[in-house]
């Protein structure tokens, strides 16, 4: 996989939970951006290289650059923005949303790359655990026999 994918998927739409981390993005600034999707269903859209240093003049004066940092960074490391990213016709865009240049050949691999290992280990926290064998409870001598007396006796039931 040393290759950008060639075959375009088109825009990938935001879900549920992309818009709430692009809400939380839009909490913190005095106004919404036009780069992150307001509804599901909108597309993601790959940030400009520096895209930031545009968003942290927003800042509201209450908010934290640390917390928009974490917000930004939750919302671009996720498995749909880099699966956008990797798209052969993906271009990055500006805070209002505008188009301002192709995603180049190495980031599109970069995010090709972030992405399948994303899908990757998803894959596997999905896949449920074999579940440890629970152990028999502990019985008394008497209760053991007893058990596995009406253990023979339904067994001899069942059959006749």
């Amino acid at each position: 996989m040393d290759k950008p994918w060639k075959i375009s998927r088109g825009p990938i739409a935001a879900t549920e939970l992309d818009v709430e981390k692009a809400t939380a993005i839009n909490m913190l600034l005095i106004r919404p951006v036009g780069v992150l999707p307001a509804k599901p269903g909108d597309p993601i859209l790959p940030f400009a290289v520096g895209l930031f240093n545009e968003l942290r003049p927003l800042l509201k004066p209450e908010g934290g650059v640390t917390t928009l940092r974490r917000a930004t960074a939750a919302y671009v490391h996720c498995r749909r923005y880099y699966f956008a990213s990797a798209q052969p016709d993906s271009v990055r865009h500006g805070v209002d949303g505008e188009p301002v240049e192709p995603m180049s050949p190495e980031d599109r691999l970069v995010a090709q790359k972030r992405f399948l290992s994303l899908k990757q280990s998803a894959g596997k926290v999905d896949a449920p655990e074999p579940a440890a064998p629970v152990p028999p409870p502990l019985l008394s001598k008497s209760e053991q026999i007893r058990a596995a007396l009406l253990g023979r006796k339904g067994a001899s039931a069942r059959a006749g």
